[in-house]
């Protein structure tokens, strides 16, 4: 029997609790994640279909890619290692963890993995109706960490996933999209589908991967909400009337799905993941394909 987490809201198992958390009743009762920091070996509350997960329990960097990586984000770094331990053992897997002093870092360790959970279930009723002949996956990330030996990152916690080949970005969480045809156009009916079917509250987006033959795999989608539940990423209802302001339909939305009746561009849509923040930071780094905003109004959720 599952309950709701007082603190991060996520329908979690008993196990999930301490026996004395459990015991102060639905509303109240908060996870061991929440309780005690979030744990590397926590993992989701289910397994999706949609999913494409780790497997594996031991992975290596080499030296050139730990102190080299092959792509930098505003925030963090993303390297590329090999499963050594697991089913996974001998493939390919992505590292990510975050530059000293981000102030991003945590609630990428909470709300955005938290955002996965969501997204696996759109992506699960999206594939079930039959839109397209291949299913979509979302790889899954799990929070490891550097053991010693690895230099300033000794011991720090980073995310691991397996590798996307012939990667790409089909939209992002700002409005930009890929205006090519195939699956670009897909990717965007996905977005549109993630509206329609949770009633307008949420919006899948921020979509990248790669296109395999039997499937294709995406990697840190964004899911907007209306009442920024979902971390940095989220961009709230004004992310998600910035979004449809950008989106025309094409032969992969349905003519029933909704959509917000004037929808209005708050957000420069760009290739980019946009963040938004409700503190100042105390240290700036930025990339040219990432926008950050500020809000300082506290009272406003």
């Amino acid at each position: 029997m599952g309950r709701v987490c007082a603190a991060c809201h996520r329908d979690l198992p008993q196990s999930s609790y301490t026996a004395n958390q459990y015991s102060k009743g639905p509303g109240v009762s908060r996870c061991a994640a929440c309780v005690h920091g979030y744990p590397y070996d926590t993992p989701a509350a289910k397994i999706s279909d949609s999913g494409r997960y780790n497997v594996s329990s031991r992975a290596t960097v080499p030296n050139s890619e730990l102190y080299n990586p092959f792509a930098e984000g505003a925030f963090r770094w993303v390297a590329k290692g090999t499963y050594t331990k697991g089913s996974r053992a001998g493939q390919a897997c992505v590292v990510k963890w975050f530059k000293t002093g981000a102030v991003f870092s945590e609630d990428y360790y909470t709300l955005d993995i938290k955002a996965i959970d969501k997204a696996l279930d759109i992506v699960n009723r999206f594939n079930q109706f039959g839109i397209v002949s291949k299913p979509i996956k979302i790889n899954v990330a799990e929070v490891w960490q550097f053991e010693d030996g690895c230099g300033e990152w000794s011991g720090q916690r980073h995310l691991v996933e397996p590798f996307i080949r012939n990667y790409q970005k089909f939209n992002s969480n700002s409005g930009w999209n890929d205006d090519s045809e195939g699956w670009a156009e897909v990717m965007q009916a996905l977005s549109h589908f993630s509206y329609h079917i949770t009633g307008g509250n949420y919006v899948l987006c921020d979509l990248q991967g790669g296109v395999y033959r039997r499937e294709v795999i995406l990697s840190d989608p964004v899911i907007l909400s209306r009442t920024r539940e979902f971390g940095v990423t989220d961009l709230g209802a004004n992310g998600i009337s910035s979004f449809f302001s950008q989106h025309e339909c094409n032969d992969y939305c349905r003519p029933n799905w909704t959509q917000p009746a004037q929808p209005r561009q708050y957000f420069n849509p760009i290739p980019g993941t946009t963040m938004i923040r409700r503190t100042v930071p105390t240290r700036h780094s930025r990339s040219a394909q990432t926008g950050h905003y500020y809000d300082d109004d506290s009272d406003s959720d």
